[in-house]
């Protein structure tokens, strides 16, 4: 993570006020990451409530694999862009404020698509539903900078990317228990009263009473975290860039994976019902990887982009085993991409925020941006390109994303360290302000809602 003295570091002007004195235990609060979590599972289930449902809703409503795939499409792509708003729109307004609003949308959302009859209806709700969501990993970063100890900023990363790996969990159980037996719609209406609950805990999400702990220097493991080597604004900026498309290169095969494992189950040879089982069990396993993961990269911060690269192969490897089409390689494919190769997003957030100490909104923002944009592709591709060439084809063609963003992930990861080869010989900068307790704005700008 970055280094105490880089959160510490006070205005050289007196007109500033000093930032506030940090958690002398240097503790982490985390109940309001906990409701983030809660409230961003509900946020981004009617994105993968739809896929899921994609056989019986196709069907019912006389949709082709492609228009479907772009109503879908809708979603992702309206998080994508919407998280250009949200960077500015967060640091702006009170947490429990932003987590109520996009709870209560994603309970109306899937109320209306209970209810919806005709395509352009479900393009209109899954784009309000993409809006929503765009606001959830800006928040997440904020809260990670306001609340958690810099040594723990993985472990939260992993806790926050757990709610895309229990993102497929719902829909999965919905499809078992509720789809199958009853039909799409009453699945829909209970994912629409699960999602309500949401409300309570964004509620419950409360700014810690003691100082934020961002600039304690006490890691999970009891040692002072690694000082993060110091970058020019300008590498620094294209590496950002670069690791936003990498992220959504990998997001292109890891959508398919977990959108439509339901989908590529059946086609492989099993049940609409077990296939929803071995997707609640992957979205389990992913869930555990992410924590896992989170918790070994605290320990050594600086390698988390290499380990991000590793998962990111995992994913290729997993996809390429599911095109051949037979349930045991299906079974082994879709664990390795959907446990593996879509545990990376909480890491790759904690690496972005290390990047930009002080900026947690636009580290959000940027991987939110990459990572969406990615699933925008994912759907729409794959309702073309699978009524053309045939799942197992689709998804060798979807292994080639996660590869190529291994690939520029490296390529940053260089970039970085030729960077910090050359910066012996460059003056550093003078910090002309102090990072305020939220992480998103000067210390010389107080008061407001967003300070609630």
């Amino acid at each position: 993570m970055d280094s105490p003295q880089q959160h510490q570091l006070a205005a050289p002007h007196s007109s500033l006020p000093t930032p506030p004195a940090p958690d002398p235990a240097g503790r982490s609060h985390w109940g309001r990451l906990v409701a983030t979590v809660l409230v961003s599972v509900a946020a981004v289930t009617p994105g993968l409530m739809a896929p899921a449902l994609a056989a019986p809703v196709q069907q019912a409503l006389h949709l082709s694999g492609t228009a479907f795939g772009a109503a879908v499409t809708c979603f992702f792509a309206c998080t994508a862009l919407g998280s250009f708003a949200a960077r500015r729109i967060v640091p702006r307004l009170p947490v429990r404020a932003v987590l109520g609003a996009v709870g209560l949308l994603a309970a109306a959302v899937l109320a209306g698509l209970a209810l919806a009859g005709h395509l352009w209806q479900l393009c209109l709700l899954l784009a309000l539903a993409g809006l929503g969501n765009a606001f959830t990993q800006p928040v997440a970063a904020r809260v990670i900078a306001a609340d958690i100890a810099p040594g723990r900023h993985s472990f939260a990363g992993g806790l926050f990317g757990a709610s895309l790996g229990a993102g497929p969990f719902l829909p999965g159980l919905l499809v078992t228990l509720v789809a199958a037996p009853y039909g799409w719609r009453p699945a829909l209406w209970t994912a629409a009263g699960i999602a309500l609950t949401s409300l309570a805990a964004a509620a419950l999400a409360r700014r810690p009473a003691a100082d934020s702990p961002s600039a304690a220097a006490s890691s999970g493991a009891g040692q002072a975290p690694r000082t993060a080597a110091v970058h020019s604004p300008r590498t620094t900026g294209r590496v950002v860039a670069a690791w936003s498309v990498a992220a959504a290169l990998a997001t292109i095969g890891s959508n398919v994976g977990s959108a439509y494992f339901i989908q590529i189950g059946t086609a492989s040879g099993f049940s609409a019902g077990t296939a929803g089982t071995l997707q609640m069990l992957a979205s389990v396993l992913g869930i555990a990887v992410r924590l896992g993961s989170g918790r070994q990269a605290d320990r050594a911060p600086h390698r988390i982009p290499r380990t991000v690269a590793a998962m990111m192969l995992t994913g290729t490897a997993g996809l390429a085993l599911i095109t051949a089409g037979t349930p045991v390689t299906f079974l082994a494919g879709a664990l390795l991409a959907v446990a593996g190769g879509w545990g990376w997003t909480g890491l790759l957030l904690a690496a972005t925020m290390r990047l930009l100490p002080g900026e947690s909104a636009r580290a959000g923002a940027a991987m939110q941006g990459g990572l969406f944009a990615g699933a925008a592709i994912g759907p729409l591709s794959f309702g073309a390109l699978s009524g053309q060439f045939g799942i197992p084809a689709t998804v060798g063609l979807a292994a080639a994303g996660p590869l190529l963003g291994a690939l520029l992930l490296i390529a940053g990861i260089r970039a970085l360290a030729a960077d910090a080869r050359s910066a012996a010989g460059r003056p550093a900068p003078a910090d002309t302000t102090a990072c305020r307790r939220d992480g998103d704005r000067p210390a010389g700008r107080t008061g407001g809602p967003a300070d609630r």
